[in-house]
């Protein structure tokens, strides 16, 4: 074990030696070493890789044995709010998917003229491809709402499988380790794009299962207070963050709302504002890229 930064623990010795006479203060020094050997050894690469892992594990694996195949509801496309606009049928839908693209080609701008605003280089990708996820999903979405239906709903979520494992592995990026980006940026991509494949094939023969395309959009969701709470940041703005999930969370309220929206004045439904929601959501991840700074470098002792 590699001690780096060791100043700490020394005027913590140092402490230990001047209340030999106080043997509250001795074990309360004791205390705070142990507890700072303890934070130190959890900052570990191989730490943080086996804990996450482990909780990874336990929580889709329990997922896939407590739950039966789940089938695509034929109500789900059956949205309160089917008024015309111009020829546009279900215009409201259809176009309060704009902030998805303008939001996504945002973000590509703004990667495209700053390229060294990450730390690592590698850090990048993910958030290219989250951005690109973005814009593809603000058109699969339109495309789906215009004609809602299994068939052209497999254009809606198979863009939004890619936003959301880019995001994912961009944050696992930042909290874990930023090889990250390397190794998990393909696979999780193609897994998204796979269980949405997968879903399709099981309705095609009467069997649906949404299952894994669950476990590709939520898991994210519920893994991230655990990376928050137990992983350091790498750069500031985790507000921003947060003000990201909340909105996502919001918004798949009102899509549950969508016809109590609707039932109030026939003025917009909840699915409706369920898109301009997120869209605040995706326009907080490009806040926090564009504010954020790097964060100084923790001393840790590495295993």
């Amino acid at each position: 074990m590699k001690l780096r930064h060791a100043g700490h623990f020394k005027r913590l010795a140092r402490a230990n030696r001047s209340c030999d006479e106080k043997p509250l203060d001795k074990w309360l020094v004791y205390a705070n070493i142990a507890l700072g050997e303890g934070m130190a050894v959890f900052q570990s690469v191989r730490v943080r890789v086996a804990l996450f892992s482990i909780f990874s594990l336990v929580l889709i694996g329990g997922f896939f044995v407590l739950w039966a195949p789940i089938p695509q509801p034929q109500v789900y496309h059956d949205f309160a709010d089917q008024r015309p606009l111009a020829g546009l049928p279900h215009s409201l839908n259809v176009l309060s998917n704009l902030p998805f693209v303008l939001v996504g080609v945002a973000g590509l701008a703004y990667l495209a003229r700053r390229p060294s605003v990450f730390v690592d280089e590698s850090e990048r990708w993910p958030y290219w491809v989250y951005f690109i996820g973005l814009t593809w999903t603000g058109i699969g979405s339109a495309y789906y709402h215009a004609n809602p239906n299994n068939a052209t709903l497999v254009w809606d979520r198979l863009p939004l499988t890619v936003a959301f494992m880019g995001l994912f592995t961009a944050i696992l990026a930042e909290r874990i380790h930023p090889g990250c980006a390397n190794w998990l940026l393909g696979p999780l991509v193609v897994l998204g794009a796979a269980s949405v494949f997968y879903w399709d094939w099981t309705e095609r023969h009467a069997i649906g299962d949404l299952r894994p395309y669950f476990v590709v959009q939520y898991f994210p969701l519920i893994a991230l207070p655990f990376l928050l709470l137990l992983y350091p940041p790498r750069y500031t703005r985790t507000a921003d963050l947060l003000a990201s999930l909340l909105c996502y969370g919001l918004a798949k309220l009102c899509e549950l709302l969508d016809r109590e929206f609707y039932s109030v004045g026939a003025l917009v439904s909840g699915h409706t504002v369920k898109h301009l929601i997120a869209g605040l959501a995706a326009a907080f991840i490009l806040l926090m890229l564009v504010r954020r700074q790097p964060r100084p470098a923790p001393a840790v002792l590495q295993m």
